[in-house]
């Protein structure tokens, strides 16, 4: 099965640039497709090996940052090639 993931991560530092680059870069550096916008980023793939993927990256995510928050929807489907019409 196919899922949509969106992020915004939100380091709680004043330093909280870099956190939110690295961690964007380190979804590019994988097998999943990812898209960025102004407000959050989102990547899709098939869910086990997503969430593995996932589970690994967020983890070392935190393990860099203090004090962070993250929020996350997951939405069961592919829909990267959603586009409004509207």
């Amino acid at each position: 099965m196919n899922i949509s993931v969106e992020f915004t991560l939100m380091p709680l530092q004043a330093d909280f640039e870099l956190p939110i680059i690295d961690f964007i870069r380190a979804l590019h550096h994988s097998e999943f497709k990812v898209i960025e916008n102004p407000l959050s980023t989102q990547i899709y793939g098939e869910y086990d090996s997503l969430m593995l993927f996932l589970n690994a990256t967020i983890k070392a995510s935190f393990d860099d940052i203090d004090h962070v928050v993250l929020n996350m929807k997951i939405v069961k489907s592919d829909r990267s090639e959603y586009e409004p019409h509207f």
